[in-house]
């Protein structure tokens, strides 16, 4: 009876993933998943999609901005991603004069193309496995901080030793949650130029109404540059930069995708956690989601409410609205699939497997705690992350609060300066805060959202979690919520740009009483130390013990499933590739939804009462007019968006959606509601990543803007 409870144990615990499951590292693929790969239509080897040797399309793949993925599609410099992967930058640019968020921006030739500052683009150049190198330097039975210690100071030699005499980066990233590390040397481009973006309501076509939702009709994309130094290398801005010569850029294909076509996503997806206990999906599903859904939920409905209304606000409270938006309309998909599929019980039973399993392996006795010590973490954790998110979320959901906090660095080194130097260097800090703060600000909404967050705080959070100034502030207005906000912002030294400058060049040290006592100051600051003190620290030591119980955790799921293949690491903003097949999919009883969308689609949902669907009138022309040059389908429409079984997440955006033979189809973009729980479990029956198809973003670019001459820079395949 052992021996067969340990095999039905194995057989029930085995971690093989679904054939469309996974984010696979690229430099593995030949261990891994290259096989099903091919079986499931791809026509390229491991060497083709991943190779230090020769040219291959992870020179093609770049890291855009930190957070987002983008491709090079020509010889020339020139780069895909998102709409909402660069709509900071076009926002930037824009004014009432040249309002781009609205109208769209094409350069028609490089000299009209936007410096971007700030923006930068990563290469990969090559990926290694340095484990070994770490963890034999790690002792049994060592406490946390001094391996963790011992590991940085290693990483720290790997990765200076890896670019010695180089002009590369470097970085040493874990995987399995610290079972294995992987050494990623890199390369970074600085001088990065807008080149073209569609109007908002294109390139967000729908707004945050179909976020996260199918079917799309989405035209988000945008088009930037990148330019390097005479010899190829990267430098800073410079009007003597030419456009950079890439090692490989893509192929584009515009003979168009059928159902069951092989498709493949390659970027750099940012966060998931499919290995994780019950007790942190319990935790996600009736905790932290939740919380920061409802919170948000008050914030975005008077920031909106304010931008139909004018067309200032919308220029500056667009990116920051969707950058919001993005996590809260997440979030709700995301708990309604952990209940739909009923994630977390499912995850105890194999918890409960694992725990018998332990009874007859005398190397698990180390672990006979990790699920246990799990759940009392995660308890711990469920009463402090509570008030925790409403700090962060209601209290910091004042931009006035969360700009006043920026300030105290700043005093607090002129309070007690002993080195000049260290407070100029927060003063210049502080100097550039206040300009990007005020070009985006408007007070007398952010004083609405205040005195709704506040409220909402005093009412939902037990008094003993509340910051003593706030409730003492309160007693003095007797209550009246509104007439305490508007105290807070009645003539303090940040009522406007102007004073602020003013009064960030006086600060000095021992002199700056009148600032560090004014009332929003005082509140910003006794409102951080709360946080801080009460949440922060508490919540981060708590977050160490779990990292390392999960370190533990996958160490025996490595362990139990050792003979599998089919086991990738949780996503980290490293390199991956996702695979898959064109799919329609059933969301719900009686409900089939097509695997593409058309034009005829924008048309159906044009409303010019809306921000955000009133389609501009020459789109409108040429989809009436069925002009739609080479970018057609066969049938004489123009596709819009496709949906794979491909597994994406945040970080994927602007990821290049590539087809059997390593040609651009499409860049995705989203994922649909219903399986937005996918970054924890992963159903093949309801999870796709949405695209614009590739035909759509060319059709644009040229029938539609008019700058064809971007056309002649690519490859396009059209048979």
């Amino acid at each position: 009876m052992k021996n067969i409870f340990i095999t039905a144990a194995l057989c029930f615990l085995s971690f093989n993933s679904f054939a469309d499951e996974g984010m696979w590292l690229p430099f593995l693929l030949e261990q891994s998943t290259i096989k099903d790969m091919q079986a499931a239509g791809c026509r390229m080897s491991a060497e083709d999609i991943y190779s230090v040797n020769q040219t291959s399309l992870k020179d093609g793949i770049l890291l855009f901005n930190g957070g987002c993925t983008g491709e090079m599609i020509s010889g020339e410099g020139l780069l895909l991603t998102n709409h909402h992967c660069g709509f900071g930058y076009v926002q930037e640019h824009s004014s009432i004069e040249n309002d781009y968020v609205k109208n769209g921006f094409w350069a028609m030739n490089k000299k009209e193309e936007f410096a971007c500052a700030g923006l930068s683009v990563t290469f990969i150049v090559r990926m290694e496995d340095v484990t070994d190198k770490i963890l034999k330097y790690i002792s049994k039975g060592i406490d946390e901080i001094n391996k963790n210690r011992i590991i940085d100071s290693i990483t720290q030699v790997i990765i200076k030793e890896s670019i010695a005499g180089t002009k590369y980066a470097a970085n040493v990233r874990p995987i399995y949650y610290g079972n294995q590390y992987i050494l990623i040397i890199s390369q970074v481009y600085r001088d990065v130029r807008l080149v073209g973006a569609p109007p908002e309501n294109i390139g967000n076509f729908g707004g945050d109404d179909e976020n996260w939702m199918w079917p799309r009709h989405t035209g988000d994309f945008s088009l930037f540059r990148i330019y390097a130094d005479k010899n190829n290398e990267p430098a800073e801005y410079s009007e003597e930069n030419i456009p950079y010569k890439p090692k490989y850029f893509f192929p584009i294909s515009i003979k168009g995708v059928n159902e069951g076509d092989f498709a493949m996503v390659y970027g750099f997806p940012g966060r998931t956690t499919e290995y994780i206990t019950s007790y942190a999906v319990d935790f996600i599903k009736n905790v932290s989601d939740p919380d920061r859904v409802k919170i948000r939920t008050v914030k975005l409905n008077l920031w909106m409410d304010e931008m139909q209304q004018n067309d200032t606000v919308n220029i500056q409270y667009a990116a920051k609205y969707s950058g919001i938006a993005n996590g809260w309309k997440k979030w709700q998909g995301e708990m309604l699939g952990l209940k739909r599929y009923n994630v977390a019980e499912m995850k105890r039973k194999k918890e409960d497997s694992i725990m018998q399993y332990f009874n007859f392996k005398k190397e698990f006795i180390p672990y006979s705690n990790v699920i246990q010590d799990l759940k009392l973490a995660y308890d711990t954790l469920s009463e402090l992350y509570f008030p925790a998110d409403y700090y962060a979320e209601a209290l910091n959901g004042s931009e006035l609060i969360s700009f006043a906090q920026k300030w105290l660095d700043a005093i607090d080194e002129a309070q007690g300066a002993e080195s000049m130097n260290g407070l100029e260097k927060k003063k210049k800090d502080l100097l550039v805060a206040i300009e990007d703060f005020y070009k985006d600000y408007n007070p007398e909404l952010d004083k609405r959202v205040t005195v709704a967050l506040f409220k909402l705080f005093v009412t939902d959070v037990p008094a003993k979690y509340h910051p003593d100034l706030l409730t003492l502030n309160l007693s003095k207005f007797k209550n009246n919520m509104n007439a305490m906000v508007e105290a807070l912002y009645d003539k303090n030294f940040l009522s406007n740009k102007n004073d602020a400058l003013k009064a960030a060049n006086e600060i000095s040290a021992g002199k700056n009483q009148k600032i560090a006592g004014s009332m929003v100051i005082q509140l910003a600051r006794n409102i951080r130390d709360h946080y801080t003190n009460d949440f922060v620290k508490p919540i981060s030591r708590i977050n160490s013990r779990v990292n390392s119980l999960n370190q533990k955790f996958m160490h025996i799921q490595l362990m139990m499933n050792n003979a599998s293949k089919k086991f990738y690491p949780d996503a980290n903003s490293t390199l991956r590739v996702a695979y898959g097949n064109v799919k329609e999919y059933y969301p719900v009883d009686a409900v089939k939804y097509k695997w593409f969308t058309t034009a005829d689609g924008i048309i159906q949902k044009n409303n010019p009462n809306s921000l955000l669907y009133a389609v501009p009138e020459k789109l409108l022309y040429l989809i009436k007019q069925k002009d739609f040059g080479q970018y057609a389908s066969a049938d004489g429409n123009l596709n819009s968006c496709f949906i794979t079984t491909c597994h994406t997440t945040g970080g994927n955006s602007g990821s290049p959606v590539i087809d059997a033979d390593g040609n651009l189809i499409g860049t995705n973009f989203d994922r649909v509601w219903e399986g937005t729980m996918s970054d924890i479990y992963y159903n093949p029956d309801i999870c796709r990543n949405v695209s614009v198809d590739i035909r759509y973003t060319l059709f644009l670019i040229d029938k539609f803007a008019g700058a064809g001459y971007l056309i002649n820079e690519m490859n396009i395949i059209r048979q």
